[in-house]
């Protein structure tokens, strides 16, 4: 049987280096690459994303966006991904600031990114799946506007409050399997 190599970009949003869904990301990679697939992690607190202003040029799609900063070099990676992994802490039952700021940046080519697998990462103190629903609906609000979506999988880690608490949890096991599945 051969085996397809696939491309993942996984798109952390965690500001915390090492926090849970971090932490989450780097098993769901080590999944991938043990898989024999290729798999890029980007820490969005580390690169330059600018709100977007609402300016329109890139509304008529002949334009790239106004703002020169991280987003075109991650938006490329995007487009050219065969799955994308998008991770988020929850934080008053939301995503983070981070997530959303980027996702808002996707504007200029969100009708680039076509025929893309989705895997979910949420993280969060709470004990209840239930309560991070919003979140995942968040995402697929985002990937409801792309072509062609396909959710593959979504990882929970809930109990995480302080920074390495998702260690003591079997959720680091789902998110290294979960990577190797890809």
């Amino acid at each position: 049987m051969i085996t397809i190599k696939k491309s993942v970009l996984v798109l952390s949003s965690s500001p915390r280096k090492g926090g849970n869904s971090d932490l989450l990301c780097d098993q769901f990679v080590s999944g991938v690459q043990d898989a024999g697939h290729h798999a890029e992690k980007i820490i969005l607190k580390n690169k330059v994303i600018n709100y977007c202003t609402g300016c329109g040029t890139c509304f008529d799609r002949k334009k790239s966006c106004s703002q020169k900063d991280d987003m075109e070099e991650i938006l490329e990676k995007m487009i050219t991904a065969d799955v994308i992994v998008m991770a988020t802490p929850v934080y008053f039952y939301t995503m983070c600031g981070q997530m959303k700021t980027f996702i808002d940046r996707t504007c200029a080519r969100y009708t680039e990114i076509n025929d893309k697998e989705f895997f979910f990462i949420v993280t969060a103190a709470v004990n209840s799946t239930q309560a991070m629903q919003r979140t995942i609906e968040e995402f697929r609000g985002f990937t409801s506007c792309l072509g062609n979506p396909k959710e593959k999988g979504i990882i929970y880690g809930t109990g995480a409050w302080k920074i390495g608490d998702i260690k003591k949890s079997d959720t680091m096991k789902l998110a290294y399997e979960m990577g190797k599945s890809v």
